[in-house]
């Protein structure tokens, strides 16, 4: 590809809207243009690299005996009110109406659909077990798009579903589908983990997501540093803490105390001259409607994913400071769980252990001292509720590490759904004893747009993106120094097409520009080799060969560049 055919239009400025890396670079490098909030055109470069992600995706689940399908986007309404998930998915969900004024929806994921297909096709166990996959877009309508593609209403994604006959045979499936993304992402030259998570609407018992490490990464992950523990914080479960002495002791007396103007749990820490460990907090949410109060000690932050998950709600969220004011008779800031009538109270399996502690008073600028949990004031159950933070005890090996984290970006994410989806839709085959039963399922999906853009913020510095070479673009770009010097074009002309014919992606950069704008838009758009063809091709027969991510730079004669770049590009 010559550059003065490439449809690549490089930006020199930051475009205002961009708030990370990978959005920025995307831009200035003339990858993606917006079309709408959280909606992208893919320019040439862009797509090659989206072609490549993808076929390192097919070739592995291919591997493992997927076979690839395509299924519809547009997807009806009853299917979806059949699996019981056309509310759980809200607002989130694109709907539309024909014009017979039935109900249809954007796919968001193809659950449903892939079930009704198996259940139409697939009769016997014999047919079992099944792997079907496919790499399409995919439509949420989020509430805030935002970071380009990290969180786009329009992406494209890679999705297979498991059928077997029995548990035993989905672990199976799980297994292997887990090592094949092991794999794809090796191969895509990411650094990433493997941890537990959260199933959120998609459903199931056992999932694991695969994370990107990037310190831009919008989730968290805990480790062990002892096992082999990790978990996205949303998952990650709380071993019981030891209590600070402080919060142990039983003799304190309960009284009232004033507080005047000190609301937070800092600043009711800093007027008591107390640890925030020994103040309970009160919560309150709105679940699905219904007012739940959740106690947690004050240097603990509320997990609201566990929260919901245990609430089995679909909607979660703060409760409004006049709803909480209309139940306690106080304003925010002095609430307590003591006296309230007809609100279900939740509390933290922290706040169980605690001795004594300060609560709000339910009356503003005052909160009582001395107050024993589970003696002054209960609660109808107790869990864990708060979100696991670094320097916890591994709830794994039972502390015999700690947790320490890092931030990444999800790119994949497994789940084992058993019955859930073939249950609601009587999707049943017969087993070897003639009996109906319903298929055991999985769901993978990998987000692949996101993968790109996850590389991005892997693998960039102050000067552009530095591909994996196995998801470049283009490997190579050769640049004459003067594209008015025939000589020197006539050289780098020749040694593109021979770089051509050894069948090398390469780019001739025979734009009328100065050296200092290729070498900039190359380091920008990340050619893994840049080669540079000048005066010294002229006058010795070299050529200066520079490597993007380590920066090397060396003088290589011309009828050695062949060999050495198809090496580099076989060794990376």
């Amino acid at each position: 590809m010559r550059a003065t055919s490439l449809l690549a239009p490089t930006l020199r400025e930051i475009p205002s809207e961009a708030e990370v890396i990978s959005h920025q670079l995307l831009l200035r490098a003339g990858m993606i243009r917006k079309t709408a909030a959280g909606v992208y055109s893919y320019l040439p470069l862009a797509w090659r690299v989206l072609i490549k992600i993808s076929q390192i995706v097919r070739e592995e689940m291919n591997m493992v005996g997927g076979q690839e399908l395509m299924l519809p986007i547009i997807q009806p309404a009853e299917i979806w009110q059949s699996s019981g998930r056309w509310d759980v998915y809200g607002d989130e969900m694109f709907r539309l109406k024909d014009r017979h004024h039935r109900s249809f929806c954007l796919g968001p994921t193809h659950e449903e659909i892939i079930t009704l297909q198996v259940k139409q096709e697939v009769k016997s166990y014999k047919q079992l077990p099944l792997l079907l996959y496919q790499i399409q877009n995919k439509y949420r309508d989020e509430r805030r798009p935002r970071f380009g593609l990290m969180r786009g209403r329009e992406f494209i994604m890679k999705d297979l579903y498991s059928f077997d006959k029995d548990t035993e045979g989905l672990a199976l499936s799980y297994q292997r589908v887990y090592a094949a993304y092991s794999r794809v992402f090796k191969r895509c030259g990411l650094a990433y983990r493997v941890v537990e998570a959260d199933a959120g609407a998609i459903g199931g018992s056992v999932n694991h997501e695969f994370m990107v490490l990037a310190q831009s990464g919008e989730a968290e992950i805990v480790f062990c540093s002892h096992c082999d523990y990790a978990a996205n914080v949303e998952r990650a479960e709380s071993l019981s803490t030891s209590i600070p002495e402080e919060a142990r002791g039983m003799g304190q007396v309960m009284e009232l105390i004033s507080t005047p103007g000190v609301r937070t749990v800092d600043e009711v820490a800093l007027y008591l001259q107390i640890s925030p460990s020994q103040i309970v907090k009160t919560l309150f949410y709105e679940a699905d409607g219904e007012i739940i109060a959740v106690l947690l000690r004050g240097d603990h932050i509320i997990n609201e994913v566990k929260l919901a998950n245990i609430l089995q709600c679909r909607d979660l969220r703060m409760a409004a400071d006049d709803r909480v004011a209309q139940i306690t008779g106080s304003p925010t800031g002095y609430v307590g769980p003591m006296h309230l009538r007809e609100v279900r109270i939740l509390a933290d399996q922290e706040v169980a252990r605690m001795g004594v502690a300060v609560i709000g008073a339910n009356r503003e600028g005052f909160h009582y001292r001395g107050v024993k949990p589970g003696i002054d004031f209960q609660w109808e159950a107790e869990h864990d509720l708060r979100l696991a933070q670094a320097g916890d005890a591994c709830p794994r090996c039972q502390g015999q590490g700690n947790l320490e984290s890092v931030r990444g970006i999800e790119v994949g994410h497994l789940f084992q759904l058993g019955t859930k989806y073939s249950s609601s839709l009587d999707a049943t085959f017969t087993d070897e004893n003639g009996q109906q039963r319903p298929f055991i399922m999985g769901c993978y999906g990998i987000g692949v747009s996101r993968t790109m853009a996850a590389a991005i913020e892997q693998n960039h510095d102050e000067n552009g993106i530095i591909w994996p070479v196995s998801i470049a673009p283009y490997h190579v770009v050769v640049i004459p120094v003067s594209s008015k010097d025939s000589l020197q074009m006539d050289h780098a002309t020749s040694l593109y097409q021979w770089l051509l014919e050894a069948g090398i992606e390469v780019v001739l950069d025979d734009r009328d520009e100065r050296a200092g704008v290729k070498f900039m838009d190359a380091d920008l758009i990340g050619y893994p080799i840049r080669i540079t063809v000048g005066k010294k091709t002229l006058t010795n027969g070299t050529v200066d060969i520079r490597y993007r991510k380590t920066k090397d730079e060396t003088a290589l004669p011309v009828e050695d560049v062949v060999g050495v770049v198809r090496k580099f590009i076989r060794s990376s």
